[in-house]
């Protein structure tokens, strides 16, 4: 059960790089961090207009002298301050990730990144690399996996209550963007468009949380092969896909693949997976996202649902148990119990520990998950714009 009574000996001071005026995601971080007490929301660089975003950062309690017109203004000016920003969240769109991340870790700050990470694969093992040295902990806001019932799966993969893996069917296919919207939206446009979103569109923006749920179910799932096709069904957005299919073999025999697409026409969002194995199977939606699927061969179907005792015990302080069972949760009590985990295991890299190893001990996407992200961006690209040949998983 959740335990309201945690506390940090001091709450981790934070900050803000994007996600102002405007932003479902920055409120969506905002409000998901600030929930447990773990934070103190204190520094922005909220906006590219420096006069709109000291407003909007006035607006919602940020003091006006800490409201920065760009972020390296921002680390500079907090590293002279005794209670300046331990931490920083990167709320901005893709193409920046990658230098606002190395900017933070060259700072020693702590960071929660948008995914994707970065661009490239080179960016990411030098941000992995940075980090280590740096001993600071990179969360990536891999949100859904803040659901307790993926927490439940993770724990009855490991348990062997389904036998032996072989099959994993990933899918993140909605339908917004099955028409050309990106022409009125501003949001959407720079989404399509390379030098700001990077190499692919569905894959990084959608793909990669189905993938990521995969992982964080089976944390020793590891790619050997793949093989891509992508398309770009509203023509303009070309080279970026709206639309791609992956196959995968895996280490150990099993197979997996993957449907990422934002034309799905009528579908609000569809992201499921399902986990055979030898002996069960599990599925999880996430637009029904406090029950799991458990389905024994040769047994009546059973729906597992959140908040119940019979569901794997949790360690209290990470707890995704925030509501006894029959409530409904959903996306902001996902993403606070990753703001939970981010904040305790950065609370524990403040007080001496190697950051390397409590991401080990706590289960969150991490700058590792983040970096695998990438690679498997690449490695989809690589294939389909080679024919969708079958490539090796490097």
């Amino acid at each position: 059960m959740f335990n309201e009574e945690f506390r940090l000996d001091s709450p981790i001071r934070w900050g803000m790089v994007g996600g102002g005026r405007g932003s479902q995601i920055g409120y969506i971080h905002r409000n998901s961090a600030k929930r447990d007490g773990l934070f103190d929301f204190v520094a922005g660089a909220f906006d590219i207009n420096e006069e709109r975003g000291r407003e909007f950062g006035t607006n919602i309690g940020i003091s006006g002298e800490r409201c920065y017109a760009d972020y390296k203004t921002m680390f500079a000016e907090e590293a002279k301050r005794e209670d300046g920003i331990q931490a920083v969240s990167i709320a901005t769109p893709n193409g920046t990730h990658y230098e606002i991340c190395k900017a933070a870790l060259t700072a020693g700050l702590h960071a929660v990144c948008e995914k994707p990470l970065c661009f490239t694969v080179e960016q990411a093992e030098e941000l992995l690399a940075l980090a280590e040295k740096q001993n600071r902990i990179v969360g990536v806001t891999y949100g859904y996996t803040g659901a307790q019932m993926i927490h439940q799966a993770r724990n009855m993969i490991a348990n062997g209550d389904l036998g032996e893996i072989r099959i994993i069917n990933m899918q993140f296919a909605h339908g917004f963007h099955s028409s050309e919207v990106e022409t009125n939206d501003p949001g959407t446009k720079w989404r399509v468009n390379p030098a700001t979103a990077g190499p692919a569109y569905v894959l990084g923006d959608v793909g990669t949380h189905a993938l990521y749920l995969a992982e964080a179910m089976i944390p020793e799932l590891k790619i050997e092969s793949l093989m891509c096709s992508r398309q770009s069904f509203v023509k303009s957005r070309a080279p970026l896909e709206d639309n791609a299919i992956v196959i995968m073999n895996f280490a150990g025999g099993a197979v997996g693949n993957l449907w990422a697409s934002c034309v799905n026409a009528g579908s609000m969002h569809d992201q499921k997976i399902r986990v055979v194995g030898s002996k069960a199977s599990i599925e999880w939606h996430d637009e029904h996202p406090n029950q799991l699927k458990y389905e024994v061969q040769g047994e009546p179907k059973r729906i597992l649902d959140r908040g119940m005792g019979y569901l794997y015990n949790e360690d209290e302080h990470v707890s995704c148990d925030r509501m006894g069972g029959g409530h409904a949760v959903g996306l902001f009590e996902a993403w606070s119990n990753l703001y939970r985990r981010f904040g305790t295991a950065m609370d524990r890299v403040n007080k001496g520990e190697v950051a390397k190893d409590v991401v080990k001990d706590i289960n969150f996407p991490s700058i590792y998950d983040g970096a695998e992200g990438v690679r498997f961006i690449e490695n989809c690209v690589n294939s389909a714009d080679n024919g969708s040949a079958w490539v090796e998983y490097k």
